[in-house]
């Protein structure tokens, strides 16, 4: 199967620590990730902190179904294991990589995985722009988000 990776990057003006603490919890997301208010009734299931940490949702057919991981968390990188339930099903691995950039920090969220060979067409053609306008969106309110705190 075909693999993929995405990343987009964004320098925010904030602190690493401060930007840290809105990425590894998974309760903070709804501050900035683009994929909240797909759904005004999605129902969220989290369980745990840290590694190991869990956030499910379950949706309508904007938001889907799926869960995510926290399987590494370290002050420089954050990684979560991606799984899709709805509409499709599919497994992916999210990292976010922290690194200084004068006072503030610069972040690159990466999405990697692998595609069956039809997926890995409607990925170049559809897939990817739509994923990388989710990921703009998120990194912009991302930025909102640590800069306000």
């Amino acid at each position: 199967m075909p693999a993929f990776s995405q990343t987009h990057e964004t320098t925010i003006d904030a602190p690493a620590p401060t930007v840290h603490a809105l990425v590894a919890d998974f309760h903070e997301w709804i501050k900035w990730s683009p994929w909240e208010g797909l759904d005004p009734d999605l129902q969220r299931t989290y369980d745990g902190a840290g590694v190991g940490a869990s956030y499910a949702w379950a949706g309508n057919s904007k938001a889907g179904e799926g869960r995510m991981t926290f399987t590494s968390i370290t002050p420089e990188q954050v990684v979560v294991d991606l799984e899709f339930l709805k509409p499709f099903k599919a497994q992916n691995v999210v990292t976010f990589d922290l690194a200084p950039a004068g006072a503030g920090t610069k972040v690159a969220w990466t999405m990697a995985g692998q595609r069956n060979l039809a997926f890995a067409v409607m990925g170049k053609l559809f897939f990817d722009k739509a994923i990388g306008k989710d990921f703009t969106k998120g990194l912009a309110s991302l930025k909102a988000a640590a800069e306000a705190a």
